[in-house]
């Protein structure tokens, strides 16, 4: 089985033997369920929703309907591109250490989303560069809608491509911390 984000279209099944213990519907009435768990996925919630704003805003503004388009473009995949690259270096330096001790059957997942944050930076680096060819093509006075629907055929990748990690991320980590409550605060 590929197992390459671009390629990926689930975990392989002896990698989620422990969301298969813990099916995404229980999470949240599980006991080891805690507050920085919440917080983790809310994180992943947000991404997911900003990436959703700014594919509408591209198309709106492919439709002609999106007169605040610049502003908020740069607004919001500023805010999307630095979030995500903080987000993915507090899981790679702080967590991943942690959890991937915990059960050695999951080894080879956490290869599988080291892996993730390499392939999603190229994809971050792509999103920027189409975001200020649009924004450049805007503030020069210019029609940006070759680069506008470059743009959006960018972020429609993009959204697939994360959309895969936040859900296998999920399937790996969640029922981690179920499983073994590990203590994230060192104490």
């Amino acid at each position: 089985m590929d197992d390459t984000l671009d390629t990926r279209k689930k975990l392989p099944e002896h990698l989620r033997v422990l969301a298969l213990k813990y099916p995404r519907d229980g999470w949240v009435q599980h006991s080891n369920f805690d507050e920085l768990t919440r917080f983790w996925l809310d994180r992943h919630l947000m991404f997911r929703d900003v990436m959703g704003r700014m594919q509408v805003q591209t198309q709106k503004y492919l439709d002609g309907n999106a007169p605040r388009y610049a502003p908020e473009l740069a607004r919001y995949t500023g805010f999307f591109l630095n979030q995500l690259k903080g987000h993915h270096s507090i899981e790679d330096h702080h967590y991943f250490p942690v959890f991937n001790k915990l059960d050695g059957r999951l080894e080879r997942a956490f290869e599988i989303l080291d892996r993730d944050h390499h392939a999603l930076d190229a994809h971050i680096h792509g999103l920027a560069e189409k975001t200020n060819a649009v924004l450049e093509q805007i503030h020069a006075g210019r029609d940006a809608k070759v680069a506008a629907g470059a743009l959006l055929t960018v972020q429609n990748g993009f959204e697939g491509f994360l959309n895969r990690h936040l859900f296998d991320e999920e399937e790996i980590i969640v029922p981690l911390v179920l499983e073994y409550a590990p203590d994230m605060n060192g104490s």
